[in-house]
């Protein structure tokens, strides 16, 4: 049976059409104008050929004209692939290959490094046709109402094909169907609440599933979503201080930064920072709690399309450290060699529920391998206490073997940088002959500070069991980090690689 619900943007542009829909570094669009603008747009891309079901890539710098992009594509029915500007049009080039993309649209500002894409996408073979948002715009007459593939919308239905990071082998494509945007913004809704006049700020890049997230509920919730066009932190930091904030989504090294040198909370109508993208130092939260920030740590991927499991900002403290309990309907299962195991056990964070993806976009094997069983296998390491609380400690792959003993990187990485004179730290493994691996630290020094390695490896023996000390530290001028926040483990270990 199809699940059908009304048109989203269509309920929204006639019950709440001087609602702002998105608004972005101080320019906005309401919800009728927004529609407006996408059946506009939607009506010129049929006019040049484009269909139902077919995949578009999306190279947009702007947020608003993400916005009304994303919204087209949906009046049509065709599947939005957004692409990573971080990446070098030669891995784009092969996005769009693997995904079958033969339409790239890209914004005014995006125009250079999209003509650069167009070229490496060619130079594969890819037929491709690149056009401009705005230009689309300005020659679009009001496009009819019958430009819409439906005046309702099936659940089942794919959304979007968003690729993973890639941090090891090629990417994968992630289905998002229409149904994971549903009930990923309602599980969320049901945690943090939804509140008439809501405004949630996302400095998150839009083609990241996070801010994707964003632009998605606030156009279930009829809320407000507000963009920044690139993240700093004190354009951050004055958003919320303005204090018409209610909600903004951050990655932990986001707020680091926000809070380097802050010495007060936020204003009290801001009611949630969305901590998400991996995992939170003990110290930042510890700061959080110090200056009376409302964080809440929360645990989630982009097969899940987003949030998994977040921690109520009234539990900070009792919960300490934790990504808090599933949200609802979402379910979250430890398994040690497939095997559930009781509260308090460490192994392999698995999920199912209707925010998961239906798969990898022509991946059967990969498909079937990460569902197994119905459940997503995430390759995450955790626990879960005996009240049902989730302690995320590492991914699967960057966990180092030393003897007999699991060293969870992103653990040594929290007592590092709580020492004074660290910035940044990521720890992988290096082979050893007595033990297997051994943990080494890479290291960013804060300016004006000084940790040389006898002062780190003694801090981290006052905190950590001996197997868990980095055996030698590495002192770099920038970690590699991705779109999302996350460190790039992989280019880590190729450094490491390249020094033994």
């Amino acid at each position: 049976m199809v699940e059908l619900l009304p048109d989203w943007l269509a309920r929204r542009a006639v019950g709440q059409s001087k609602t702002v829909a998105v608004e972005e570094d101080g320019a906005s669009i309401t919800y009728s104008e927004l529609q407006t603008r996408a059946l506009r747009l939607a009506g010129e891309l049929t006019r040049l050929g484009l269909c139902k079901g077919d995949r578009v890539g999306v190279f947009v710098i702007r947020g608003l004209a993400f916005a009304v992009a994303v919204h087209a594509l949906m009046q049509v029915g065709a599947v939005l692939v957004p692409l990573n500007r971080r990446l070098t049009a030669a891995e784009l080039a092969w996005q769009l290959n693997d995904a079958d993309v033969h339409l790239l649209l890209s914004d005014l500002a995006a125009r250079e490094a999209a003509t650069a894409v167009f070229d490496a996408s060619r130079d594969v073979g890819l037929e491709l046709t690149l056009q401009s948002v705005e230009e689309l715009e300005s020659r679009a007459s009001i496009a009819p109402w019958s430009v819409r593939a439906s005046s309702h919308i099936d659940l089942d239905a794919v959304h979007a094909v968003i690729y993973t990071s890639g941090t090891t082998g090629y990417p994968k494509g992630v289905m998002i169907t229409y149904g994971n945007h549903w009930w990923s913004a309602t599980a969320s809704a049901l945690r943090l609440g939804v509140h008439a006049g809501d405004r949630w700020l996302s400095p998150m890049p839009l083609f990241h599933v996070g801010g994707l997230a964003v632009l998605m509920r606030s156009l279930i919730y009829g809320t407000s979503a507000v963009l920044l066009s690139k993240f700093e932190p004190k354009s951050v930091n004055e958003a919320l201080d303005h204090g018409d904030i209610d909600l903004v989504s951050l990655a932990p090294t986001m707020l680091a930064q926000m809070l380097a040198d802050r010495r007060s909370s936020y204003p009290p109508r801001l009611r949630t920072i969305l901590l998400g993208g991996s995992s939170a130092p003990l110290p930042l939260l510890e700061q959080c709690l110090e200056l009376g920030v409302p964080v809440a740590q929360s645990y989630g991927l982009t097969e899940a399309n987003s949030q998994v499991a977040t921690l109520d900002a009234k539990d900070a403290l009792y919960k300490f450290g934790s990504s808090g309990r599933p949200l609802l309907p979402t379910e979250v299962e430890i398994r040690v060699n497939g095997e559930r195991v009781p509260a308090g056990v460490e192994g392999e964070i698995v999920v199912r529920g209707p925010s998961v993806t239906p798969g990898y976009l022509n991946r059967p094997d990969a498909t079937a391998a990460a569902l197994s069983g119905g459940w997503l296998h995430t390759g995450d390491y955790g626990r879960l206490d005996d009240e049902g609380y989730l302690y995320v400690l590492d991914r699967r792959n960057d966990l180092v073997v030393s003897g007999a003993e699991n060293v969870y990187p992103a653990e040594v990485e929290s007592v590092l940088l709580a020492h004074d004179g660290v910035a940044d730290a990521c720890v992988v493994g290096r082979p050893d002959e007595m033990w297997g691996q051994v943990p080494v630290a890479y290291v960013v020094t804060r300016a004006g500070t000084h940790a040389d390695e006898a002062d780190l490896i003694a801090h981290c023996k006052q905190k950590l069991a001996h197997y868990k000390v980095p055996k030698d530290i590495c002192y770099v001028q920038q970690l590699p980090r991705n779109a999302a926040g996350k460190l790039v483990r992989k280019t880590v270990r190729e450094w490491e690689n390249a020094r033994t």
